[in-house]
């Protein structure tokens, strides 16, 4: 058939009626009426809403297909815009013609009734039908057309990185290996390792955990950039906040120090923010009434706000003198945990809070130390930044580089790594080095804070998790 051109419905709903309209997606209910009508609601993505449908007996198809309709067929519909007499919506589509594209029975999962996200989780392929996940999915996409907005309108460049690398950027060790070799029969060295100088990169090579050093070599020739794709972790972690695939949005500015770092970080979480509630608002106010109520006002709220902003040694003694019985008790040195880092924004300040300084030792080799240890009994600090939301935690991990050769080189062997594994990455010292700082912004975390669901694995479209590759 020759496919023609067809209103989108978030289009026909902002429509006045009395024009001959065509229109497709897929039907969401069908009532039959005695009178020789049906009534279809339709929903073609474009937005939380459908439009109705009626279709009458008169048409050639009527009892033999529309009539007979079910939730998840798909159709065609050409008629004229109407204005409606039922609640809800001020328009319908009186159709002159019903095609039926794709039929559906039964046995289609996604009926008009209450499902549990567990089950919608078991038929992903299907679930960004429902209301909630069609949500979901339009506000994700939001939040990514605003990063490209914001990061390119602060003159950062886009630069893509590897996503197989041999490099571990975090120093976990949490990697997926990449390998060509026979997992039953791998090549062995004489000293019965396997032979990875046989493998196709003639070396171990693994899933990027971050793109952030390679991202650190742009920026140190080309002033501003970021990254923003997958990466993966191979932690064995059964929480609402973890992924093993996730998206990372990481910029990069050389000539900039940790405080330039936190001021770029708060004004791109607000231009998301901002974005979202202005492009969004329908299905933010979904969200909102089935998610949390208060979803709205606080976003509102952080986009109105001054992010809070204090030394890690200050957050331990805010901590300590709350009175409050936390689970984990706080001690100087320690890694804050989400229930401190939420009495941070929740109960003490009531806003987003960046805490600044953090012990070298809980943090990565590449941040740059501070020459404060003698504050700290023998125990120096790093230029890093953690951005913490109400209701969730962290949402940004950031620092400043260590730009200077020696004290990168010290922090590597500290960490058990070898610094010739990351020959590139200390010429950066070599060679005109600057100082320089970057962020990390889970894209799902982000995404998660701004729909208010309560589980990381129902926003991104297909959850990786330990146990779990389906579809």
């Amino acid at each position: 058939m020759s496919f023609p051109k067809r209103a989108l419905i978030k289009e026909l709903l902002a429509s006045q009626p009395g024009t001959a309209v065509t229109l497709a997606g897929w039907v969401k209910t069908v009532r039959v009426s005695k009178g020789g009508f049906s009534f279809v609601t339709v929903n073609d993505g474009t937005c939380q809403a459908s439009i109705q449908v009626v279709a009458d007996k008169v048409l050639p198809n009527y009892e033999g297909e529309v009539s007979r309709l079910l939730a998840g067929a798909s159709v065609l519909v050409r008629g004229d815009l109407v204005a409606s007499q039922g609640k809800g919506q001020t328009v319908e589509v009186k159709a002159s013609e019903v095609t039926v594209l794709g039929k559906a029975d039964e046995t289609f999962p996604i009926q008009p009734k209450k499902h549990t996200m567990e089950f919608l989780r078991e038929v992903a392929h299907l679930r960004p039908r429902t209301n909630l996940f069609g949500a979901v999915a339009r506000v994700r996409n939001e939040v990514c057309r605003a990063i490209h907005e914001f990061f390119q309108g602060e003159s950062f460049l886009y630069v893509n990185t590897p996503i197989i690398t041999a490099s571990d950027c975090e120093g976990a060790g949490q990697m997926f290996r990449v390998s060509t070799l026979d997992p039953a029969q791998p090549p062995r060295t004489p000293e019965g390792t396997v032979d990875y100088a046989q493998d196709f990169f003639s070396k171990q090579a693994f899933l990027t955990v971050s793109g952030q050093l390679e991202g650190e070599t742009y920026a140190c020739a080309l002033g501003r950039i970021y990254t923003f794709g997958p990466t993966f972790r191979a932690e064995n972690s059964n929480t609402p906040r973890h992924l093993a695939e996730f998206w990372m949005v990481e910029p990069e500015a050389a000539f900039a120090d940790l405080d330039d770092d936190a001021d770029l970080a708060e004004r791109f979480l607000k231009h998301i923010f901002r974005s979202v509630l202005a492009r969004c608002p329908e299905d933010l106010k979904f969200l909102a009434e089935r998610n949390d109520p208060t979803l709205v006002d606080t976003l509102k709220a952080i986009v109105d706000s001054d992010f809070a902003r204090l030394s890690y040694t200050e957050a331990v003694e805010l901590l300590k003198a709350s009175g409050k019985a936390f689970e984990f008790p706080v001690s100087w040195g320690m890694d804050l945990q989400t229930e401190h880092e939420r009495w941070l924004t929740e109960e003490k300040f009531k806003k987003p809070v960046i805490v600044m300084n953090y012990p070298a030792k809980i943090k990565a080799f590449y941040m740059r130390l501070n020459d404060d240890a003698a504050q700290h009994g023998g125990e120096p600090t790093v230029a890093a930044m953690d951005v913490l939301m109400p209701k969730i935690g962290e949402i940004i991990g950031g620092s400043q580089r260590e730009d200077r050769l020696e004290l990168l080189e010290s922090r590597l062997k500290a960490q058990g790594l070898e610094p010739e594994d990351y020959w590139w990455y200390l010429d950066l010292r070599r060679y005109g080095s600057v100082p320089h700082a970057g962020f990390g912004l889970g894209l799902e975390r982000a995404v998660q804070f701004v729909t208010g669901m309560s589980n990381i694995r129902d926003v991104i479209p297909y959850p990786r998790v330990p146990r779990s590759a389906e579809f």
